[in-house]
């Protein structure tokens, strides 16, 4: 069976048929774990069909927030998704590459990054394209953001556990710090999977934590719910 075309959310409704990449739990979790709070202006990396970008309008009433994605279609995607929401007035997408990105003074930057760092690239295979660090590699991410954030911003992001060694060193030479990490653990009792980063100049404390999704019984764990719960529609 396929995936839905369109994915309802509690206050939007997400159009994913075009972009390479669909809406996923990554995204979800990104989207609503990451601070926004007080944001004016904010950047979504990599915004596919746009559902982080439109999470985040959903959370912060005031905040501007642009999409960029090298994609044609999930560009034109993403605008479409924006254009039916409540809050099309503060939602932009457009189509380039963040590494050629000039504008500043973001308070976040946001990106559900590719992260399929080996191997090669099917032809003509736009989602292992839209998963592979060939066009985006952690450490641009996370150079490009120490170059275009407020000196009060900061950069969310989420990765596989696996890529912990390659997202600290990055961010120990572009000089923006790791303050705050969540490990994801899928079912409790298993490994974590992803790990939820907070990248900023910020002298704040460091704080480590841990997500677990789903009980055993395969039910939603309640961190969970309270995480996500203003969004999934039977949550």
């Amino acid at each position: 069976m396929g995936r839905e075309k369109v994915f309802r959310f509690k206050q939007f409704a997400v159009l994913n048929d075009r972009t390479a990449m669909k809406v996923g739990t990554d995204g979800v979790l990104l989207g609503a774990w990451c601070p926004v709070a007080g944001a004016r202006h904010v950047l979504d990396v990599g915004t596919g069909c746009g559902v982080i970008a439109l999470m985040i309008a959903q959370r912060n009433h005031e905040a501007v927030i642009t999409g960029i994605d090298i994609d044609h279609d999930a560009v034109q995607e993403a605008t479409l998704n924006f254009e039916r929401s409540p809050w099309s007035d503060r939602l932009t997408a457009v189509e380039g590459n963040f590494n050629d990105m000039s504008t500043s003074g973001f308070d976040v930057i946001v990106s559900n990054p590719p992260f399929f760092t080996n191997g090669v690239l099917p032809a003509g295979d736009a989602r292992i394209a839209a998963r592979h660090t060939q066009s985006l590699t952690y450490r641009q991410l996370i150079e490009g953001a120490a170059r275009l954030l407020s000196s009060h911003g900061a950069l969310a992001l989420i990765s596989p556990t696996d890529a912990e060694g390659e997202i600290i060193e990055a961010a120990t030479f572009a000089t923006l710090p790791v303050r705050q990490v969540t490990h994801v653990i899928p079912v409790d009792g298993a490994l974590p999977k992803r790990t939820l980063w907070l990248l900023t100049p910020r002298d704040i404390a460091y704080h480590e934590d841990t997500l677990t999704i789903a009980n055993r019984d395969g039910t939603f764990t309640q961190e969970y719910i309270e995480l996500t719960g203003d969004f999934y529609l039977k949550m």
